[in-house]
C-alpha cells in the first residue's frame, strides 16, 4: 500500500480512521513496513524489526475486533517500536550491547504492556546507544543512527531511534526515556516534540532499586503535542510496585481542552555565558520565544541565581553512582570490559570511588537546588533553555570535543544544558524552534513547576497553533 497518508495523519487522526473503518489495520500495517523498508535502510532507526507476516496476522486480529465493535483503546491497531532500553517480550532488548544482544524478555515492562493494552502493536524497538549512555544513537550491535534531516549528523539521543523514525513518519508516536537529555535533546534535532515528564510520572517496573534511581523516567515523542499528551495518559499511572510513582489521577489529553494562559517565562539562555553555545543556537531559540511572546507571554532574560558548577558536581555524584550500578553486573560476563564502551566503563570506575558521604553531599545538594528553582517558580511560570548546546555534529564522531572553542572534559559536558530539569524532578517539553543555517533543527525547552505537565502541555499546544507553518516543514524524503 501507498504510505504517503503517512506523512500527513499524527496517531490520533490514525486512530480516528480506524475507529471510523476508513482504514484497516492491515492497511496501516502494509504501509508502515513500506516506508521502513524506504527509509531505515539509511537512518537506521528501527531494529529487530519482527517478520511481516507475524505483524499482519496481528493486524488482521485487530480489524476482527473492530468489525466486531470492540477496540482495545486509541492505539488500537496503531504499530509502535520500543526503544530498545525497555524489555519486550519475544523482541530482543540489547540495549545496544554485544554483552545482551541476544537477550529475549519473556515479559513485557509495565510501559510496554500498558501500549500494548491501549491497542498498540509492537513491531519492534528503536535504536539507543549502548545502554542509553551519550546523546548520540551509535552501537556496536545496530550501528548509528543518523539525523532525518541530513543523514551525514548525528540524530542526537539516547530516544535517537524513536525520533529519527517520527520524523522520517516511520512510526506515529513513539516512546522514549530521559535522563539527561534523551527525549529532549533527539526532539530538538529531529523537529519533534520531546517531552520529560515529571519524576515518578510514569513508573518503571520493573526495578532493580525502586528507591534512589530517580534521575531517568520513560515518556512521550510525537509530531502533535496532543499525541504526545495521549501517550503520557498511556504511559503514566502510579503502581504499588513503584512506591514513588505518582497517584494524582491527573488527565493529559483532557487538560489540552483548557485555554492555556499568558504565562511568565525565564529565558536562562547560556546562563550568563556559562555554558558554551554553537553560533545560532540562542538566536533560533529566542525567535521560537517570539513565537510565544506573540501570544501574550511575558518573556524575560533571567539568571539562574545560583553557582551552576556545583549543581552538575553534584549530578556527576548522582550520575556515576546510578550508571555505575547498572554496569557493574555485566562486568561478570566473559569478555566484558572489552566489550562494554569506554564511557560506560569509565562511569563505573568513577562511581566505585564515590562514598556514602560525598553521595549525601551530592544528594544535598540537589536538595539545594531543588529548593532554589521553587524560588524562581514564584517568579516565572516556566523556564526556558535550549534543548541542546550544538547543532547535530557529525555522525562519525563519538562527541563533540570542544563547544565554541572550549574543551569537553566528559563525553556528555557537552549537553550539561539539559541536567536542571532532571536534577529537579521537572516537567520538560522540548518544541521545535527552528533551523540553522546549515539547516538543520533545534529544540527550545519549556520547564515547567513540580509536576504541573499539564501546564507545560497545554503552552507547547500553544506554541505548535503559533509555529504551525514552521512545524509543517518535513525532512527531505
Amino acid at each position: 500500500m501507498n504510505p504517503a497518508f503517512l506523512d500527513s495523519m499524527d496517531a490520533t487522526g490514525l486512530s480516528q480512521a480506524l475507529h471510523a473503518g476508513q482504514l484497516s489495520c492491515r492497511d496501516l500495517m502494509q504501509a508502515t513496513l513500506a516506508r521502513i523498508a524506504e527509509r531505515n535502510p539509511v537512518h537506521k532507526a528501527i531494529v529487530s524489526l519482527r517478520e511481516p507476516e507475524a505483524l499482519l496476522a496481528e493486524a488482521d486480529a485487530h480489524d476482527a475486533l473492530l468489525a466486531r465493535g470492540q477496540s482495545k483503546g486509541w492505539l488500537h491497531g496503531i504499530p509502535q517500536a520500543i526503544k530498545d532500553l525497555s524489555a519486550t517480550a519475544g523482541i530482543p532488548t540489547t540495549q545496544g550491547s554485544p554483552l545482551l544482544a541476544h537477550v529475549v524478555p519473556r515479559e513485557d515492562e509495565l510501559m510496554v504492556a500498558r501500549i500494548k493494552a491501549a491497542g498498540g502493536i509492537v513491531i519492534g524497538k528503536t535504536n539507543t546507544p549502548e545502554f542509553g549512555l551519550g546523546s548520540h544513537t551509535f552501537n556496536p550491535v545496530f550501528g548509528t543512527t543518523v539525523n532525518a534531516w541530513n543523514p551525514a549528523r548525528s540524530a542526537g539521543g539516547s530516544s535517537g531511534g524513536a525520533a529519527v523514525a517520527l520524523a522520517l513518519r516511520m512510526l506515529a508516536v513513539a516512546d522514549g526515556s530521559d535522563f539527561m537529555g534523551s527525549l529532549r535533546n533527539p526532539a530538538g534535532w529531529n523537529h519533534v516534540f520531546g517531552m520529560r515528564p515529571s519524576q515518578g510520572r510514569v513508573p518503571q517496573v520493573p526495578a532493580a532499586d525502586a528507591w534512589l534511581a530517580q534521575l531517568g523516567t520513560a515518556g512521550p515523542m510525537a509530531r502533535t503535542v496532543r499525541d504526545l499528551a495521549r501517550l503520557l495518559d498511556t504511559q503514566a499511572g502510579h503502581d504499588p510496585r513503584a512506591p514513588l510513582s505518582l497517584d494524582d489521577g491527573a488527565r493529559f489529553a483532557e487538560a489540552l481542552g483548557q485555554a492555556a494562559r499568558p504565562v511568565r517565562i525565564a529565558w536562562l539562555g547560556d546562563l550568563d555565558g556559562y555554558l558554551p553555545m554553537d553560533d545560532g543556537v540562542l538566536g533560533c531559540c529566542e525567535e521560537a520565544l517570539r513565537r510565544l511572546e506573540s501570544l501574550g507571554c511575558a518573556v524575560e532574560p533571567a539568571a539562574l541565581g545560583t553557582p551552576p558548577e556545583p549543581v552538575w558536581d553534584a549530578w556527576l555524584v548522582w550520575r556515576r553512582v546510578l550508571v555505575g550500578a547498572r554496569i557493574a553486573p555485566l562486568l561478570a560476563l566473559s569478555r566484558a570490559r572489552e566489550r562494554i564502551k569506554p564511557e560506560a566503563l569509565w562511569e563505573y570506575e568513577q562511581g566505585q570511588g564515590t562514598g556514602a558521604a560525598q553521595f549525601m553531599a551530592a544528594s544535598s545538594r540537589r536538595t539545594a537546588f531543588h529548593q532554589h528553582l521553587l524560588g524562581l517558580f514564584e517568579r516565572y511560570d516556566v523556564l526556558a533553555l535550549p534543548s541542546a548546546q550544538v547543532w547535530p555534529f557529525d555522525a562519525a564522531l563519538r562527541w563533540p570535543a570542544t563547544v565554541a572553542g572550549r574543551a569537553m572534559d566528559t563525553y556528555h559536558r557537552w549537553m550539561e544544558v539539559v541536567i536542571y530539569a532532571s536534577f529537579a524532578g521537572l516537567p520538560a517539553i522540548s518544541v521545535p524552534a527552528g533551523f540553522g543555517a546549515a539547516g538543520l533543527p533545534m529544540g527550545l525547552q519549556l520547564i515547567g513547576r513540580p509536576r504541573d505537565d499539564a501546564g507545560v502541555l497545554r503552552l507547547a499546544a500553544a506554541y505548535e497553533a503559533a509555529a504551525a507553518d514552521l512545524l509543517r516543514t518535513a525532512p527531505p524524503a
